[in-house]
């Protein structure tokens, strides 16, 4: 493992994503190639199957192949937590609210308020269309959508569909039309209001940026602040998601997309799994397969493995405007309906939450997006990581948060004047926010509004679609 490194690392590359993609490869291989991956010749392994009388491989080899049969052809869909613990509705997205709004890509979610008032300024949430909304309401105490209601806010959530190949026309522009846009009309008919809070979390956050940039660009106010929560909007540093990212391999990728007409929601779920490869993936192998225990019910972990498709056209637009040629972070290389997108164009407050230990968007790059905005900006530093840095709860959240109120040339500039702040980062965006929020009003019941009454129950059905 050493030597094999150690030559990645003395080999001169005359391209520099080149060697990052060689030293990445080769720790994929290394990694797999552990001896603990093996039967014979992980001790762990064989005294399990010594006390078991050969029961646990046997049942490891059972799963193995129910995960086999559950997996696309270009990627393992691994059990990474019980699934018989958790149900949709009952113990995962169970805030109470209703659907209030629906079109071939979205369902928006109108939560019930936790009082006889809320601020007048409507909340309204974009998740990524790579995954399911619900980690923002994942269970009642983690609930980012708890933690909303509870500080007074009235809000909204859109739910993607889980598409099939019938809409694989729809490119990543149409996901701003039919996904934000609608949910902004369709909020402000039910408010009364013209002004709606936008925020989005990942690739929510970046198509939510684009359309505050799109709206600005039309002259429309609606989006009245903006949460971008680990977003990129430069794409210049991708972190390790950019190796799997080359010409070849980009063709090959988009070609899957075409055959199918979507992208498989699967593929996904592995590749960033293998972007933490030996706590995310390594680990599940030897104890769910080779050791034949049933993976701990946590809830995080079966959110992960819930996958979401992604249509063809959407896949490939938004991979080429983003991580290929970084084109959204040129104002006005892009045009959506003769309007140029211009990041210049958010001039609203502008709320960057990022997270230190992030794999898929690295703060670092995170920060580069303050410098595109022309409006006032607040960067915050989670602890933790991608999701669970988020995911951190006023009430019981284990991470810290770094503040820091000058907003210096560079990152790092920036952490070395950071002081470091106890507790959630929920408790500075909700004071960031209540500002912006407007005053208290009568709270309004989800589905009252006399055009637009409820099409059923919150979380609805898209959320409730599973690959197979």
């Amino acid at each position: 493992a050493d030597m094999l490194t150690n030559m990645m690392g003395a080999i001169q590359f005359s391209n520099p994503k080149e060697a990052e993609q060689a030293k990445f490869f080769t720790r994929q291989y290394v990694n797999s190639m552990s001896p603990s991956n093996f039967v014979m010749t992980n001790p762990e392994v064989c005294e399990e199957i010594v006390k078991t009388q050969g029961q646990s491989i046997l049942k490891g080899m059972q799963a193995y192949l129910e995960d086999l049969e559950k997996s696309p052809l270009e990627a393992f869909k691994m059990r990474q937590s019980d699934s018989d613990s958790f149900e949709i509705g009952v113990n995962l997205a169970n805030s109470p609210g209703k659907v209030v709004f629906r079109n071939e890509l979205i369902e928006l979610l109108h939560y019930e308020a936790r009082g006889k008032t809320t601020h007048q300024v409507p909340t309204l949430i974009t998740p990524p269309f790579i995954n399911k909304y619900y980690v923002m309401d994942i269970e009642e105490k983690k609930s980012l959508v708890g933690g909303l209601l509870d500080s007074g806010h009235s809000v909204f959530m859109i739910s993607w569909v889980n598409p099939e190949a019938e809409l694989s026309n729809n490119d990543f522009f149409d996901y701003m039309r039919k996904g934000p846009i609608e949910a902004i009309d369709v909020i402000k008919e039910i408010s009364g209001k013209d002004k709606v809070n936008l925020t989005g979390f990942c690739v929510g956050g970046t198509l939510s940026a684009v359309t505050a940039a799109y709206l600005r660009g039309k002259g429309d106010e609606s989006v009245n602040s903006l949460t971008l929560l680990t977003t990129l909007l430069d794409f210049s540093q991708p972190g390790e998601v950019a190796n799997y990212f080359s010409e070849d391999m980009l063709g090959m990728i988009e070609k899957n997309a075409d055959i199918k007409g979507v992208f498989d929601g699967r593929i996904i779920a592995m590749s960033f799994s293998l972007l933490r490869e030996n706590s995310l993936f390594w680990s599940f192998f030897v104890d769910n397969y080779l050791k034949g225990k049933d993976p701990a019910p946590f809830d995080i972990l079966y959110w992960n493995s819930d996958s979401t498709n992604i249509p063809a056209d959407c896949f490939k637009q938004y991979l080429r405007l983003t991580y290929w040629e970084n084109k959204l972070r040129e104002g006005g290389s892009v045009v959506v309906d003769g309007v140029p997108i211009d990041f210049a164009n958010i001039d609203m407050p502008t709320y960057f939450l990022t997270t230190v230990a992030d794999h898929i968007v690295l703060w670092q790059g995170a920060y580069a997006g303050t410098k595109l905005v022309s409006g006032p900006v607040r960067f915050v530093l989670g602890g933790s990581g991608h999701i669970a840095g988020v995911i951190n709860p006023t009430k019981g959240g284990k991470y810290p948060h770094w503040i820091n109120e000058e907003l210096p040339e560079t990152p790092e500039e920036w952490q070395a004047g950071a002081t470091e702040q106890s507790g959630s980062w929920w408790v500075d965006w909700h004071s960031w926010l209540k500002p912006m929020s407007g005053k208290k009003v009568k709270a309004l019941v989800p589905g009252e509004c006399e055009n637009l009454p409820a099409l059923g129950d919150a979380p609805g059905e898209y959320v409730k679609k599973v690959l197979e």
